[in-house]
């Protein structure tokens, strides 16, 4: 399938004006195919050839104002239209569409707990020719007129409010202007909770089988979404623009959550049928908030063209986390935004495949997708908040509004953004924008402290080009405690204008970016340093420990600071952080990252067990009770890092941690998994589990622990189910890729390192973006950190021609391998990405 270009993109709209889609889907002839029939009314401006998009199974009948066109001109998913004249034009489309089990199109997904069926749409970028003709480019804006043909016992679910008709038919309220991408239908037996708020209807909605877990937290997720719709008013003078709210928890989703128009779908393991700590409620609370904002960024003003991909992603992102804090009772959600989010940030931007926030250019479709990123979300939501910071709160509003104003039901450029907040102050933010959206990498800042007649003045290093506006954080050792740190002071700074700052005498330490109002690498001095080894702990605010968290992960990577100096920094202060969201982040970087990559084999057993001290430290901790939320960190942890069997092998067996939690199931399937990686399970064993769980997820769970099992029939079968057929969707291929390769089994599966990268490469081109991104992510030999494995890589990309897909998250992968081989001092020093690298 050829994807659409930016010029494409341009000449068809100059050429069009599209008013309206009718669409009909009917459900209900089979497993396989739907059928769609699409009729587009649309302007011709002026005389000349165009084409509409479509990949069906059979495309039956196409007629243009009553004249049939030849079914067999479609060609590479494009059906030419010669010959328009200028003025009105009617297209009917008669098609067959096929299921996706890949979470792209119209998505079919049979429960097992019960048997039920589900089918919702997911018809981003490409995706929606899987399911109607259309012509499919942001800025060709029309009404969408839904009817849906569904089986008895279904309700369907699309943009607007809808209505059964009888004979199984439902039809949806027309919209108001919207983009192809974010045209929405779900049907099946959902469970649903309904209410109204302020005026409208308001719905959330789930399989049947999780209609309890969805019952348990209802209150909370309609809490959240009345108080994020409610603070979007009280920030925006446009009104929410559509008939309704419905946000449906669907099976297989491939994203967190997609933002259509009164149609929010959320992959379903939001409803919680496990215990989860409160930080991850907080996340589901931000993406909540995160979605309802698209509301406005993207859906009433949309993007014109994929460039522009962070009007959508940055705002939704930064205004997620801000409202989360503002309305919710999640009032810190930024410590978790910057030990997570902005991880990931920090990691993208200083790979090979960085790209602008706003990159001048998208070429096509196929290269917008690949920058839905860590650079999109986190580093664009990250540049927002400091802008937010510089212009003020009350200035940078303003300009918003201005934007809504401007363009609602439209389409706007970064262009037409910045002349609206350019609008709303005297700051240059033209200069600003070129500054932080045209420019790739990260700055890096570094405190420097001078003394002079017993006086020390502070001027902060900035190797990079953009100005930041932050605060540094000046801390003492508490007089009564030096275990603990106390704020002197925080000074504003405007980098790189602010003149060197009298501080008195010299702080303990010295935290550039405190409070995380910027975007930039922060290194300490020796001094700073130092403190940090004994008292990071300390530190009275979580986002400032965040800071510094990030600070030591990044130089990890960098090869600035050991891996195992990490652990040991870890090991001292982990067991006495109060943060949820740190605890988390720090023990996913310690285990994942450098216990399984960064450490030699020989050094990974030590890490390990460091890291299992570290989890029963946590656990004695929290023998009270009162921390519920850190012990099932720590079990979930200890878990996952157990060298030996048997401690974990009781647990199952007694089906309770001692002095809890009692196991539910998402833990049984984490101990079972790890059971399996380590020998000390069977098949009989993971036949039984699923038996006691026959959930989609405990299929899922059956799937990761089969893979897992070190016997080499079960890796054959594991990777035969990847790669040779096409059966698993795509959340048991990810499932089986979790499973499949382990650092303790790296001598059974060497031999299906070389034969991934070719493997990779054809399922890619079979199956899809989803799959391949997938393939690239999960079922990578990320455990084999070796010069071969880095040079079969490259070999790949340099001449097996992978999808683009496939070629973006591979040399993310690659260059995940090179930072490993480096901080073992395998490899040579890597290049800087400085913030003026283009």
């Amino acid at each position: 399938m050829s994807a659409l270009t930016r010029d494409e993109a341009q000449l068809r709209a100059q050429l069009l004006d599209v008013h309206r889609y009718t669409l009909e889907l009917d459900l209900t002839t089979g497993d396989e195919t739907f059928d769609s029939r699409t009729v587009i009314r649309f302007t011709a401006r002026t005389a000349g050839d165009t084409f509409v998009e479509l990949k069906p199974a059979e495309l039956r009948a196409v007629t243009l104002d009553g004249e049939p066109l030849d079914p067999e001109s479609l060609d590479d998913g494009r059906l030419p239209l010669k010959n328009l004249s200028a003025g009105e034009h009617e297209l009917r489309v008669d098609a067959a569409m096929r299921y996706s089990r890949t979470g792209e199109g119209m998505h079919r997904f049979t429960d097992p707990s019960d048997g039920e069926t589900y089918i919702y749409t997911q018809m981003f970028m490409d995706d929606v020719q899987r399911v109607f003709a259309a012509f499919d480019q942001p800025d060709l804006k029309a009404v969408f007129e839904v009817s849906v043909t569904a089986p008895e016992g279904w309700t369907v679910l699309a943009n607007g409010i809808t209505e059964r008709r009888g004979d199984g038919v439902w039809q949806a309220a027309p919209t108001p202007l919207i983009s192809t991408y974010l045209v929405a239908v779900a049907a099946g037996p959902w469970h649903s909770v309904r209410t109204e708020h302020r005026g409208l209807p308001f719905g959330i909605h789930c399989r049947r089988s999780l209609a309890p877990h969805l019952e348990a937290d209802a209150d909370e997720i309609l809490d959240v979404t009345r108080a994020c719709f409610d603070r979007y008013h009280e920030k925006f003078e446009e009104p929410y623009p559509f008939d309704s709210y419905d946000q449906a928890f669907v099976p297989e989703f491939n994203a967190g959550a997609m933002e259509n128009p009164g149609l929010v779908t959320f992959r379903d393991d939001f409803v919680y049928r496990s215990a989860v700590t409160d930080t991850e409620r907080q996340t589901r609370a931000m993406v909540i908030a995160h979605e309802m904002a698209h509301m406005w960024f993207g859906d009433l003003v949309t993007l014109k063209w994929w460039d522009d991909i962070w009007l959508n992603e940055s705002f939704a992102e930064y205004m997620g986390y801000q409202t989360t804090a503002e309305a919710t009772r999640f009032t810190d959600p930024w410590t978790e935004f910057g030990v997570t989010r902005k991880a990931w940030g920090y990691d993208a931007d200083q790979r090979p495949t960085t790209h602008p926030v706003a990159p001048e250019k998208v070429d096509d479709t196929a290269s917008a997708l690949l920058n839905f990123d860590g650079i999109s979300y986190a580093k664009g939501a990250s540049a927002l908040r400091q802008l937010a910071a510089w212009l003020g709160e009350k200035d940078f509003l303003a300009g918003i509004n201005t934007h809504f104003n401007r363009h609602k039901f439209g389409n706007a450029t970064l262009a037409d953004f910045i002349d609206s907040l350019a609008s709303a102050t005297e700051r240059d933010v033209h200069a600003w924008a070129d500054s932080w959206l045209r420019t790739t990498g990260v700055d890096k800042l570094t405190p420097l402290v001078s003394t002079a007649d017993g006086t020390c003045t502070l001027t902060v290093d900035r190797a990079g080009s953009r100005p930041h506006r932050l605060t540094a954080g000046l801390y003492d050792h508490d007089v009564a405690d030096q275990g603990r740190l106390v704020l002197r002071e925080r000074l504003d700074l405007d980098i790189p204008h602010s003149a060197p700052q009298p501080i008195g005498k010299r702080p303990a330490l010295l935290v550039p970016n405190d409070g995380d109002l910027t975007y930039a690498k922060v290194r300490f001095d020796p001094e700073s340093f130092e403190t940090i080894r004994a008292g990071l702990s300390g530190l009275p605010d979580p986002v400032t420990r965040a800071v510094v968290w990030n600070a030591l992960r990044d130089a990890v990577r960098d090869g600035e600071l050991a891996p195992a100096a990490y652990l040991e920094t870890a090991r001292a202060h982990l067991p006495r952080e109060t943060d949820l969201a740190l605890v988390q982040g720090v023990l996913a970087f310690a285990s994942g990252q450098i216990a399984d990559q960064y450490l030699k084999p020989e050094d990974r057993p030590a890490a390990l067990a460091t890291l299992t001290t570290l989890c029963r430290d946590l656990l004695r901790r929290t023998e009270d009770g009162d921390h519920p939320g850190l012990r099932l960190i720590a079990v979930r942890h200890l878990i996952s890092v157990a060298a030996h069997p048997d401690t974990i092998a009781a647990w199952l067996a007694d089906g309770i941690v001692p002095g809890g939690p009692e196991l539910d199931p998402e833990l049984r399937w984490r101990i079972l998994g790890r059971l399996a990686v380590l020998g000390a399970t069977d098949e009989t064993a993971i036949a039984a589990e699923l038996e006691r769980d026959p959930s989609a997820t405990g299929q899922e769970g059956a799937a990761r622990c089969r893979a897992a099992l070190p016997d080499p029939q079960a890796k054959q079968a594991a990777w035969e189910a990847m790669f040779a057929g096409d059966d698993l969707s795509n959340y048991l291929f990810t499932a089986t890729a979790q499973g499949f390769w382990q650092p303790e089994q790296a001598d059974l599966v060497r031999q299906y390192v070389p034969r991934f990268y070719p493997d990779a490469v054809a399922v890619a081109a079979r199956r899809g973006p989803a799959i391949a991104a997938a393939a690239a992510r999960w079922a990578f030999p990320a455990h084999a950190v070796d010069t071969e494995n880095l040079r079969l890589g490259e070999a790949c990309l340099q001449g097996a021609d992978p999808t683009p897909a496939l070629r973006r998250t591979l040399a993310d992968r690659l260059d995940d391998l090179a930072r490993a081989l480096r901080a073992r001092g395998e490899h040579e020093a890597p290049v800087e990405q400085g913030a003026d690298a283009e």
